[in-house]
């Protein structure tokens, strides 16, 4: 955190996240309203008007519920989703990972190819199929989204312990005696978590998308819960006479993934070693360059 709050491209994504986040934990306090409390009379409503007795900011919906407290408690589902997700498909997959890049042999080969079947399957399908299984529910889309996201952190994972069992302190352990779980724990995670937490900030913009894409086609978040991917879709036929009922959902997802993927790019400029060599290479190819023209550069340097 310290270090994502000195780049200003890090330190404004990482307050509008906050923002984002402090929403969703606050929202029974900051919601005018109900979010499942619908009034007929009112339906509709457009943006500022007051009607039933209250201020509606962002207007009212199709069954007079506020727009503005579906969408703060909307933030709550896709947050929710998306960190758990992340959780679930991070720890499983990374822990394969390691297995199969330490012990290699028929174990890693089973793993790595169950990673490439599962990656070969379109989301969407195994979507509905787990949807068809288990139904449709909050718990159900983190289980889906799981089953379709693990093999990215497998992979990563498998790259690294590979690279890393080969090092020098690595097989210094195995001389002296020391075991697979201290090896593993002491000096294979602590080089593989950094590629692991950059592909999961990565990864948290495609969660809110994805479970706001299974709500929309009705496979997610069941009714009258609010989330945003159903707002979109009760919203989509009222277009032309209520703009406000798709846009202001669709704004409120737009700035999360934006804020989340800039995020996630400072995260990956600060902990992905291949981009710390890169950034050490070329400042000293640039003070080459400068000694150069200079005339300062020393014999050999």
């Amino acid at each position: 955190m310290s270090r994502l709050s000195r780049p200003r491209r890090g330190l404004i994504p990482l307050i509008v996240v906050g923002l984002y986040v402090v929403a969703a934990i606050a929202a029974p306090l900051i919601a005018p309203h109900d979010p499942n409390q619908a009034d007929l009379a009112v339906r509709l409503s457009a943006p500022f008007s007051h009607k039933g007795g209250g201020l509606h900011i962002l207007g009212t919906d199709e069954l007079g519920r506020d727009v503005l407290s579906r969408t703060i408690y909307g933030a709550r589902v896709s947050i929710a989703v998306a960190v758990a997700t992340v959780l679930v498909s991070g720890t499983f997959g990374v822990a394969l990972g390691v297995a199969a890049g330490w012990r290699r042999g028929w174990l890693g080969l089973i793993i790595m190819r169950i990673a490439d079947i599962a990656l070969s399957v379109p989301f969407f399908l195994l979507a509905i199929l787990v949807v068809a299984v288990l139904g449709p529910s909050l718990v159900n889309v983190v289980i889906c989204l799981a089953l379709v996201r693990w093999p990215r952190y497998t992979r990563i994972a498998y790259a690294g312990v590979l690279e890393t069992r080969e090092r020098g302190f690595v097989r210094g352990a195995v001389a002296v005696g020391a075991t697979d779980r201290w090896i593993v724990f002491r000096h294979i995670l602590p080089e593989v978590m950094p590629l692991a937490v950059v592909v999961a900030t990565l990864e948290l913009g495609l969660m809110v998308v994805f479970e706001a894409s299974l709500s929309f086609i009705g496979l997610g978040v069941q009714p009258p819960t609010a989330s945003w991917g159903s707002m979109l879709s009760d919203g989509q036929q009222y277009v032309a006479s209520a703009w406000w009922l798709a846009t202001l959902p669709g704004v409120a997802l737009f700035g999360l993934v934006l804020a989340v993927n800039l995020l996630g790019d400072a995260v990956r400029d600060r902990l992905d070693p291949r981009r710390r060599v890169t950034r050490t290479s070329r400042a000293r190819s640039r003070n080459r360059a400068a000694a150069r023209l200079i005339g300062t550069e020393q014999p050999g340097a």
